[in-house]
């Protein structure tokens, strides 16, 4: 059992939320690692010359951020893979070293809860029945079992326009928007997506960039995560405003742009959802100036109170690229996307694939082939609903009690909400006492293109529901400080 080095200043104030802090650091730099026995809520306690309650909320507060494990007659331990190896094991270069994230972002979902024995069936049905050729390089467009399988998902689920033949199965949602910007800018391999496309207008009267770049046009607000890659794709970003129904569809016309690239079913960061006039006439748009419409398919598994909205790509599947993944579903290091493209830029982006880097993993493919296929993963999300939706009603009903002051936005879908502040709050302060107890939460400053009142964006997916009273309690108490 650790002994434990923790400076507490009683003077300050919120102590739990000292010790926590102390402790968090110890993880992650490695002073405490993975599997290491903390002393008992009690013995600490006395040590510090605090209540236990003190102490006893600290190691919930990191038990709640997947930091410690908490088992009864077991105590309370490192969790493993929360902490960075001591040096020593670093070198060795078998040795992995872990920089762990959990809970740092508001998008992530509740990676505890992935569905192993599910995907470690999945994995040894395709060990036990793919023949031994099927482990050779495969098809870099993707496997065509998986392909099958999402082309049926997608148009059950997401009433998308898709075929087999429409689908590449890409590392992600990134990799594919990137990949596709290089399409749109004929920067790929043969089967350039502008030759192959058929522009329903005349390029003259829609002057384009010069050859390799384009104007694309991004939400604002918008995630900032993406822009460097689609920037460096070959994108000239330009910024367009998003109200309550969506982008404003009227200021995208006005630019110029030869792409938009939108979050259709649940905005982000403002959560809204494209409003049926406005996918109308954003479609309108696309058809009149050749322009192709990027839809990221983001938060589109999570929908709580409000009812399905199909894709885009379902209504023009000519004009319109739908990329996805399994990041929020399942979880992000999977690498496991797709995007569902005309045939000119589906083609241009499976070649490059196969030039650049031979392809996806096959394995991993085939494992979510079988879970698509068998039901696995249609069960696996009904539950992960039932469960995020309960941690959304206790995060809103938490902030309701103990901060009526913000003003919540965008709470009918997906795993993060759109917290609006009081005017004249400091968003930095707000997102670091957010932070400080263990919230998932981001200035939205930084998102905007043009100023706009102080926010932030909160998830809430990896908050437990019996925590989340606590932690908005101690968020309220270090934001009026």
């Amino acid at each position: 059992m650790a002994d434990l080095h923790l400076v507490v200043d009683r003077a300050a104030g919120g102590i739990a939320g000292q010790i926590a802090r102390e402790l968090r650091e110890a993880v992650r730099q490695g002073r405490l690692p993975a599997g290491a026995r903390l002393p008992a809520s009690r013995e600490l306690a006395r040590d510090l010359g605090l209540s236990r309650g003190v102490v006893v909320e600290a190691y919930e507060q990191l038990v709640a951020e997947g930091l410690l494990i908490s088992r009864v007659g077991a105590g309370t331990s490192v969790a493993p893979a929360a902490s960075r190896p001591p040096r020593a094991a670093l070198r060795d270069p078998l040795v992995p070293a872990y920089e762990p994230y959990y809970g740092r972002r508001s998008t992530s979902p509740d990676l505890s809860a992935f569905p192993r024995e599910r995907w470690l069936a999945s994995i040894r049905r395709a060990l036990a029945t793919l023949p031994a050729d099927a482990l050779d390089y495969g098809d870099p467009g993707g496997v065509p079992a998986l392909r099958e399988e999402l082309a049926g998902y997608l148009r059950r689920v997401r009433a998308a326009d898709a075929g087999p033949d429409d689908i590449v199965i890409v590392g992600g949602v990134a990799q594919g928007l990137s990949l596709t910007v290089q399409a749109l800018t004929g920067q790929l391999p043969e089967g350039r997506a502008g030759h192959d496309l058929n522009w329903s207008v005349d390029r003259l009267a829609h002057p384009v960039p010069p050859p390799g770049r384009i104007r694309l046009a991004v939400e604002d607000p918008a995630g900032v995560r993406q822009l460097p890659l689609l920037r460096a794709a070959g994108a000239d970003l330009v910024a367009v405003p998003v109200d309550g129904e969506g982008v404003d569809v009227g200021a995208l016309a006005a630019t110029g742009a030869r792409a938009v690239l939108l979050t259709p079913a649940h905005q982000y960061p403002t959560g809204v959802v494209l409003s049926p006039r406005r996918r109308a006439e954003l479609i309108e748009w696309a058809a009149g100036t050749g322009a192709t419409i990027l839809e990221d398919d983001y938060d589109a598994e999570f929908r709580f109170d409000r009812d399905p909205v199909g894709c885009l790509q379902g209504l023009a599947p000519g004009r319109v690229v739908l990329a996805g993944s399994v990041s929020k579903s399942l979880a992000p290091g999977l690498r496991l996307g797709w995007v569902v493209a005309p045939p000119g830029i589906a083609e241009s982006v499976r070649r490059a694939r196969g030039e650049l880097d031979l392809g996806s993993p096959v394995l991993e493919q085939y494992a979510l082939a079988y879970l698509i296929g068998n039901g696995g993963y249609d069960r696996h999300l009904r539950r992960m609903r039932r469960e995020y939706r309960a941690r959304r009603d206790a995060f809103v009903r938490a902030l309701a009690e103990h901060l009526p002051e913000i003003r919540v936005h965008g709470v009918s879908a997906g795993l993060h909400l759109f917290a609006e502040l009081p005017g004249g709050c400091d968003e930095s302060q707000a997102a670091e006492a957010a932070q400080a107890c263990g919230l998932a939460a981001e200035p939205v400053d930084a998102m905007r293109g043009t100023p706009g009142p102080p926010a932030l964006v909160m998830g809430f997916a990896r908050l437990p529901v019996h925590r989340a009273d606590q932690v908005i309690r101690a968020f309220a108490a270090g934001l009026r400080r």
